[in-house]
């Protein structure tokens, strides 16, 4: 047994109770917190499915002691939603362009793609097959992923009424 100890999740303080001092970021979010957006695949920080954002840096939370998070800023795939049962601009170009297949590897590339285009609002080809470089997906070949991204810029674009730029 260890001590509780709180975590900023998502805008809200989550106490964690009865968690070994060992126990990863994305066991907890999981398995202790329930929020099962994060997906266990690898669990050696090769994959990206579990990817959220500490501080608003992407990190795998496979690779991140969860008591080592204490007084930083945890976003998941769950916390990106603007109202609960809503979809991101994001997660609706990866529903239109069908960019969703089994749905494992969604979360991690939906948080690379919302922390891609935060940072870079018109990515370059280039920038957009590294910012989801960490991320492996075995059902869409990535050419839906491409065009949700593409499909999201639009959309983005279009919301802040800039014209695109060639």
């Amino acid at each position: 047994m260890t001590s509780p100890y709180v975590l900023t999740v998502n805008g809200t303080d989550r106490t964690v109770e009865d968690a070994w001092l060992g126990e990863s970021l994305l066991y907890v979010l999981r398995e202790r917190l329930g929020l099962p957006g994060s997906k266990a695949g690898c669990e050696q920080g090769e994959c990206g499915s579990c990817s959220v954002e500490l501080d608003g840096e992407l990190v795998c939370s496979c690779l991140v002691l969860s008591a080592s998070a204490v007084g930083t800023r945890i976003v998941t795939v769950e916390g990106l939603q603007p109202e609960r049962g809503e979809f991101t601009d994001v997660q609706q170009a990866f529903v239109d362009e069908g960019a969703v297949k089994c749905g494992f590897c969604t979360p991690g590339l939906i948080m690379a793609v919302h922390d891609l285009l935060d940072r870079r609002p018109e990515p370059s080809d280039l920038e957009v097959r590294e910012a989801i470089s960490g991320n492996l997906c075995r059902c869409t070949g990535y050419g839906r992923v491409f065009a949700a991204v593409e499909a999201a810029v639009a959309i983005r674009r279009a919301g802040s009424g800039v014209e695109a730029t060639t």
